[in-house]
């Protein structure tokens, strides 16, 4: 009988699942809305997921949870923190490109940079979650103030015939007044955005400085979809990045990874607790001996 993992992670804006089958393959994934009533969200989520993937709850050995709401859902069969959902994810996302030793998270309201030693393991962390520019609520509401989409502001960067406009606000309430003032100034919304872009790379690799920056840097969170923003982070850094192509899944995957280990570690328990020792036959024994002279 095939066994399946998932794991949740429940962020500030939205929640992200992932399924795997025992051989770490991924046979489904989704993101949806947090929301105030977080349980209930989550909960309704993971039923539709297994839904589209033909699964019941029931075909699910193992469930851990995630991200800042991991407590509140009350079905886990165990709670992690993202730090190492993260790490476990990415070191295994990042196999095909080498070993993975740098982690770019950008969540909706929280960023962090991430250090791994060879071996996958944190060596180090730092994390802003004190104002929410640098995350994507900050290039959601950017996207508002253009009048435009929040998928349009990797296009909009590309299409910028003139520099940058600078954005230095470091607080997102600034930085709001800072754009509207840009466009009333006159500047054009491209302009604009691929400021923005770069006012965020710059940020965040201010932050990833604190905990070492190694070669192979992997960037994952939802605003790694945006183009615009990777290009602005890889010119700043001066080298690519891995960008995995689920980029909101990452941390959920590794809670599903680290459940298929728990869940394999208890069975081995189990086994041990309930092994039966194994009695040799009387004539085992006696051959064992040379008791008997037939063989």
């Amino acid at each position: 009988m095939n066994e399946y993992f998932a794991g949740i992670d429940i962020g500030s804006t939205a929640v992200k699942i992932v399924v795997t089958d025992a051989d770490r393959q991924i046979i489904g994934s989704k993101t949806a809305a947090t929301g105030a009533l977080v349980f209930k969200n989550a909960q309704t989520a993971f039923s539709s997921l297994l839904d589209e993937i033909g699964l019941e709850r029931k075909h699910v050995s193992y469930l851990t949870t995630t991200g800042y709401g991991r407590k509140l859902f009350l079905d886990a069969d165990e709670t992690i923190s993202e730090i190492t959902a993260n790490a476990v994810g990415a070191r295994e996302v990042g196999k095909p490109f080498g070993t993975i030793r740098t982690i770019i998270n950008i969540g909706g309201q929280d960023s962090k940079g991430i250090s791994l030693d060879e071996y996958g393991n944190v060596t180090n962390f730092a994390m802003n979650d004190r104002c929410a520019a640098g995350t994507g609520r900050f290039l959601d509401m950017a996207a508002r103030n253009l009048e435009i989409e929040v998928d349009d502001l990797g296009p909009f960067h590309f299409a910028a015939k003139g520099i940058p406009a600078a954005v230095n606000a470091t607080c997102a309430v600034f930085a709001e007044s800072e754009i509207i003032g840009l466009l009333g100034n006159g500047h054009e919304r491209e302009e604009i955005v691929k400021g923005i872009h770069f006012s965020i790379a710059k940020r965040t690799i201010r932050l990833v400085k604190k905990v070492g920056i190694e070669e192979l840097i992997y960037f994952d969170g939802g605003p790694a979809l945006n183009k615009g923003l990777v290009a602005a982070l890889e010119d700043e850094l001066g080298r690519r990045l891995v960008i995995p192509a689920i980029p909101q899944v990452t941390t959920a995957y590794g809670a599903a990874l680290i459940g298929l280990e728990s869940h394999g570690y208890e069975k081995r328990e189990q086994a041990k607790e309930f092994a039966i020792p194994v009695v040799a036959e009387e004539s085992e024994v006696a051959h064992a001996c040379g008791a008997c002279s037939c063989g």
